[in-house]
């Protein structure tokens, strides 16, 4: 769930202006997963743009504050939202902690990396949400913790059914500033791409694992 359109809309219009999204919906990419795709969303770019990075900072860390009032500490996933949670963490004046998908094998073998004391309450910060279970790997963690998640926010969502499904189960709550539905709309209203080329990228969106490109 988007916080807002306005919200969703600038997102779009940021992430595509300096290419953190890729629409080819002629010459997809290949995901690690092996899926074709007309997308490509690499989030951390924004972390080189500092204009563009302090909207999201600032914009993530009010809706964060308005809607979960604040919490007492934000928990970035590893390792795409490392940077931006830590940057939400310190606008708010908050402690950081991130969570790693698996424990070190070495050392003190932590999971999260930080500290944060049993029963306190965090928000996590993410980057992308595509089906959701990276995600919610890291909130497993903050729970055997005894750590209260509030909810998570993250920057942008493809909007699939199955990261839908994998909170709703979770019964996390998830918002993010934009998702694929209003990059489309923003994509369109600037001549980045064509009706017929929408059309295509809302087809991808349906079903991604059984879309072909021809």
């Amino acid at each position: 769930m988007i916080f807002n359109k306005e919200t969703a809309k600038k997102t779009a219009e940021v992430l595509l202006q300096i290419n953190a999204i890729k629409l080819q919906p002629n010459e997809p990419f290949t995901w690690a997963s092996g899926w074709k795709s007309p997308i490509y969303c690499d989030n951390r770019i924004v972390l080189s743009y500092p204009l563009i990075r302090n909207f999201i900072r600032e914009t993530m860390a009010r809706h964060i504050e308005d809607h979960y009032g604040k919490p007492d500490a934000i928990a970035g996933v590893a390792t795409g939202a490392i940077g931006v949670g830590a940057l939400v963490a310190d606008y708010l004046n908050l402690p950081f902690v991130y969570v790693r998908p698996e424990a070190k094998k070495h050392g003190r073998q932590n999971q999260i990396e930080g500290y944060i004391e049993k029963g306190q309450t965090v928000v996590v910060v993410e980057d992308l949400i595509s089906t959701g279970r990276s995600s919610l790997n890291a909130v497993l963690a903050l729970k055997k913790a005894e750590v209260n998640v509030k909810g998570m926010v993250a920057i942008f969502s493809y909007g699939f059914d199955v990261a839908s499904k994998n909170f709703d189960e979770a019964n996390i709550e998830l918002h993010t500033l934009g998702n694929y539905e209003n990059l489309l709309e923003q994509a369109l209203d600037t001549n980045y791409i064509t009706e017929k080329q929408q059309n295509i990228l809302a087809l991808w969106n349906a079903n991604p694992s059984e879309w072909n490109a021809n």
